[in-house]
């Protein structure tokens, strides 16, 4: 008797890097569920099917939804996985209806299994589960796993009141200020600017609303406003009755760069944004004082508001929460939101995990220099019983808030491909961050050392490893700045991954446009970056360009005897750094391509990390 299909289709699979130079990445599968079997094929164009793997069913201990907290580096974004014969299959889906399908699904084929008391509920990445932080691939979970059924453990909002129900006799709209993964089957995905139907606002955390394809479900009500809503109390950042000089002794006294409020202004139904700021006034020094930027209304569109006219919103909530992450004309980012009655409240852009990722300094020990970097030295160390890297953070380096937030950044990403952040030491004096140690040092210096000796498999495999990691990046909306093979390290396989991201910048629009006077290194950097400081996942694109030149050149310096006004007017007369004698024909294009003079034009990480990988495939 033949068995019966239960359900099929195209889900993406994480890859297991077979061989070297193949990408620890994302492979779309053609998936078929039947009684006995999980099957998953490859399908081309023209070709037949080909087989990639089977599971039997009788094998399965666990599938559940994965709850993750890292951006998904691909196009679909619904994970979840199957335990079976000691490993773990991450597929991930294209929404959650196609999520659960399969989740359900496969759960009732496998209910009379030998089935896992606990699972774990985030990714198994870089030597540890994201969940418990357990080392051991294999180490029990820690959550309880229901094999059927999905009886949310969220509590259902209050009843709103009815004059609650509508918004003017019509319907209440919410906007989504951006993206939300579904953490359980009763929540609704959101998508950063997409308006939906606002159900029931009653609860303070979680609001219940209704997307354009009649979907019911919670969301976080802090990922969400309503549209013509003013009602703006649940926000750390609002202070309903304060006056001007009450908002300065407050800012003032907070004395943080960025420490920032919104307050009713004298004119009813109008508001204000006061920061407080240390950025140089007339005379070149310092000048702590508050600016206050009153939010306008656009004349010929009532509900669009703006603090600097080309940035323009729907609602206010949004508004904020861009210029918490971009300055775009004000003095400063919105970086502290401030209260009257709290002080000054977490930074709502940010992970609350300070004492998660603080190192007792009793732990730490400091062995050799290895290196110098852009704010101290970096020195071998030893961290409960493993070799790390500690950046000593020198004095007047940074301020006590650059270093935070270049800490924070490293704490929210998570990729085989980045070195790996483990810790921040502030107890100690000089402060510093905790890395993971890479055996072979920096890139640049590794190719010189093993000139000669490098296969092009070899070099096709680093900058494969770099594709990678900036792919990453780019899907996390991170842009590096300073991407080069001095600032990539090597493991002792070979392995690169990329570092030092002191200048790396969460942005919302892909654009970081970077105050007079910063420095940015010439020889890597793209025209728009010279002429108008202008950063984005395109000008790191151009940066890859130059650092795949560099493997190919075996760690030569580019624009050798050059000076950088030399390079610049070479580069504004069109001239491009030639093909290096070892560069495949293959790969030679991607760099022409990354050196387009439009940032427009350039390739995207995404699609170099694919022609990168199907070039190591040939």
């Amino acid at each position: 008797m033949y068995p019966r299909v239960i359900l099929k289709g195209t889900l993406i699979k994480k890859s297991q890097q077979k061989k070297r130079t193949s990408p620890c990445n994302y492979k779309e599968r053609f998936f078929v569920l039947d009684t006995q079997d999980l099957k998953y094929s490859e399908r081309r164009p023209g070709k037949k099917p080909t087989l990639k793997g089977c599971i039997e069913l009788s094998r399965i201990k666990c599938v559940e939804i994965v709850c993750s907290d890292v951006p998904i580096p691909c196009n679909y974004k619904y994970p979840f996985q199957v335990f079976h014969d000691n490993h773990y299959l991450y597929m991930f889906a294209p929404d959650n209806d196609c999520r659960q399908r399969w989740v359900r699904a496969l759960k009732e084929e496998t209910k009379y299994n030998n089935l896992v008391a606990k699972y774990h509920l985030n990714f198994w990445m870089d030597g540890r589960w994201r969940c418990c932080n357990q080392t051991e691939k294999l180490a029990p979970g820690c959550q309880e796993y229901v094999p059927l059924g999905y009886a949310s453990k969220k509590p259902l909002p209050q009843t709103p009141d009815e004059k609650m129900d509508a918004y003017d006799g019509g319907q209440r709209m919410a906007i989504a200020l951006q993206d939300y993964t579904p953490q359980d089957h009763s929540d609704l995905p959101l998508w950063k600017d997409q308006v939906y139907v606002l159900i029931d606002s009653s609860n303070s955390d979680w609001w219940t609303i209704q997307d354009d394809s009649g979907n019911t479900g919670f969301v976080p009500s802090m990922y969400v406003t309503e549209k013509f809503g003013t009602n703006f109390e649940r926000f750390e950042w609002y202070n309903k009755n304060i006056t001007r000089g009450r908002a300065e002794d407050l800012l003032m006294t907070e004395g943080k760069e960025g420490a920032f409020m919104v307050r009713d202004s004298r004119q009813a139904g109008v508001y204000t944004v006061s920061v407080f700021t240390k950025a140089p006034g007339s005379n070149g020094e310092k000048n702590p004082r508050v600016k206050h930027y009153q939010i306008r209304q656009n004349e010929t569109e009532e509900s669009t508001f703006y603090l600097a006219e080309k940035y323009l919103f729907s609602t206010i909530p949004e508004l904020i929460h861009y210029h918490q992450h971009n300055a775009a004309g004000l003095i400063t980012r919105l970086r502290h939101p401030v209260s009257q009655d709290r002080g000054c409240c977490q930074d709502l852009t940010q992970p609350s995990q300070a004492n998660q990722w603080e190192v007792d300094p009793q732990e730490l020990s400091l062995g050799q220099v290895l290196g110098t970097g852009q704010f101290g030295l970096v020195l071998e160390g030893r961290w409960r019983e493993r070799k790390v890297a500690v950046k000593m953070i020198k004095e007047e380096g940074m301020s006590e808030e650059e270093f935070k937030e270049e800490a924070r950044n490293m704490m929210r990403l998570s990729h085989c491909k980045l070195v790996q952040l483990y810790g921040v030491c502030t107890q100690r004096s000089p402060t510093c961050l905790v890395f993971e140690f890479m055996e072979s040092g920096c890139l640049s210096e590794h190719l010189r050392a093993r000139r000669g000796r490098l296969s092009q498999d070899i070099m096709l495999g680093m900058c494969l490893d770099v594709s990678e990691g900036m792919a990453y990046l780019e899907s996390s909306n991170f842009i590096h700045r300073d991407l080069a093979a001095r600032n990539c390290l090597v493991s002792h396989n070979n392995e690169v991954k990329v570092s030092d991201f002191g200048m790396t910048r969460f942005v919302l629009d892909d654009q970081y446009t970077s105050s007079l006077g910063s420095k940015f290194p010439i020889k890597w950097s793209a025209p728009e970056v010279i002429k108008y400081s202008k950063f984005s996942s395109k000008s790191d694109a151009w940066s890859f360009g130059v650092l795949m030149w560099e493997v190919y050149s075996e760690g030569r310096l580019p624009y050798e005897h050059r000076s950088n006004a030399e390079v610049v007017e070479s580069l504004n007369a069109g001239l491009r750094l030639l093909k290096p004698r070892l560069t495949p024909e293959t790969v030679h294009p991607l760099m022409e391509w990354c050196w387009k003079e439009k940032a427009d034009d350039r390739p995207s990480f995404a699609v170099l990390l694919h022609q990168l990988a199907s070039i190591s495939d040939l």
